[in-house]
């Protein structure tokens, strides 16, 4: 049986992550909102995400393909971007598929509308 070939817009994660609920606590409120601040903090991160977003999910070389980055730079966009919950990637044989964790992306917004 041959195995379906990964494409660019085919999403590779399982199914999402609820939101996590919005701390009452306005100290915890804050410190959330600065650690995923911090995680889009950089240029390179938002159209990590904004790719991810656009197609379901992106194996690491097409991530590399699309960024004017070297792969190791891509990687650790990602790692800090996982870190930080808003992103998860699935190892499917010898790739790393990573897909937008759209829990945490809705929690970010509502911790930006909250200010």
């Amino acid at each position: 049986m041959m195995k379906k070939k990964q494409t660019k817009s085919a999403p590779c994660c399982p199914p999402a992550e609820p939101m996590p609920p919005v701390p009452k606590n306005i100290d915890k409120a804050n410190a959330q909102l600065a650690a995923l601040a911090k995680a889009i903090a950089h240029p390179a991160r938002v159209a990590i995400l904004r790719m991810l977003v656009r197609h379901e999910g992106c194996i690491v070389g097409d991530i590399v393909d699309e960024l004017p980055l070297a792969q190791s730079t891509v990687s650790q966009h990602l790692k800090q971007l996982k870190d930080a919950g808003l992103i998860r990637g699935d190892v499917e044989g010898p790739r790393i598929c990573y897909c937008v964790e759209p829990g945490a992306v809705a929690l970010l917004k509502a911790l930006v509308a909250g200010l």
